[in-house]
């Protein structure tokens, strides 16, 4: 009995010995995070998306704080935040820009041919792993909304004819989205432009046909109409250039299979047909 209860004893102080030591380590070896690092922190977000360049808001806090990163690179945040950064830096507010997600492809149930009819997993990263997917498009949504699932703001839902609509209202550019997509189908660009083209594909043109109705056939008219060289045709697809792109709309009514469409932000009151006369002086 006196064996046991001496046993016990030992166990305990070594314990109690252990726990203060650890304890005392902790407190000699912690690291002192700078109190400017931590005010930074709080008033970012806290999604950890990624977007300003950072593994999450923490490293970006220090970056701000200790390699003078910019105030303006936390795209879910803002303006707002980037002014919040700027103050609690004591700093000046740098500019920021409203970015949104934007779907580069229209076909949907209703447009495209499908090859099988799939009943498993709703992932698009499994779809596209299951004999390259259903889509008879190798470059078009797949349709399982893996999107929606990651969007943290609720700004991309799935319509009826299985394509991810984004609400530009509520999306923040954030890119967890286009990260997603195992077809790159979704793209993060500056908010205001206006016009796109909804296609991936770089099949030829009769291809093309073959598995989508509105599809880009590679036909090049957007290109030679586009006053400010804003578009370019490259493997059979054309491409805008959103840095060239003024979102005239002229290509918008030119385009034969409709791949090309107006923004959510299109403000312009005038036609496709009239701005075509304004700036190219063709009366159509």
């Amino acid at each position: 009995m006196n064996t046991l209860v001496s046993s016990v004893v030992a166990l305990g102080g070594l314990g109690v010995t252990v726990g203060l030591g650890l304890a005392y380590a902790s407190i000699k070896l912690s690291v002192k995070v700078d109190p400017l690092i931590e005010k930074v922190r709080d008033v970012l977000p806290g999604i950890n998306c990624g977007a300003c360049g950072f593994t999450g808001c923490n490293a970006y806090a220090e970056a701000v704080v200790t390699e003078n990163a910019k105030t303006n690179l936390c795209i879910p945040g803002g303006a707002r935040t980037s002014v919040e950064v700027a103050l609690t830096l004591g700093v000046e507010p740098e500019a920021t820009r409203k970015l949104s997600a934007r779907v580069l492809c229209q076909g949907g149930n209703a447009e495209t041919v499908r090859k099988f009819e799939y009943q498993g997993v709703s992932s698009c990263h499994v779809l596209n792993q299951t004999a390259g997917g259903d889509n008879a498009c190798p470059f078009g949504c797949l349709g399982q909304g893996s999107c929606a699932v990651v969007c943290p703001f609720d700004a991309i839902h799935m319509n009826e004819n299985g394509l991810p609509e984004i609400n530009i209202s509520k999306c923040t550019g954030c890119g967890l989205c286009a990260g997603e997509c195992p077809r790159s189908v979704i793209i993060v660009t500056e908010a205001e432009h206006a016009v796109d083209i909804r296609c991936r594909s770089t099949d030829k043109g009769g291809v093309v046909k073959k598995y989508c109705q509105p599809g880009c056939i590679g036909c090049g008219r957007c290109v030679k109409i586009c006053p400010f060289e804003a578009i370019e045709l490259k493997d059979s697809l054309a491409r805008t250039l959103y840095e060239k792109c003024t979102s005239c709309g002229i290509c918008v009514k030119e385009c034969p299979q409709n791949t090309i469409t107006r923004g959510p932000l299109f403000q312009r009151s005038a036609a496709p047909h009239t701005v075509h006369k304004q700036c190219c002086s063709i009366d159509n």
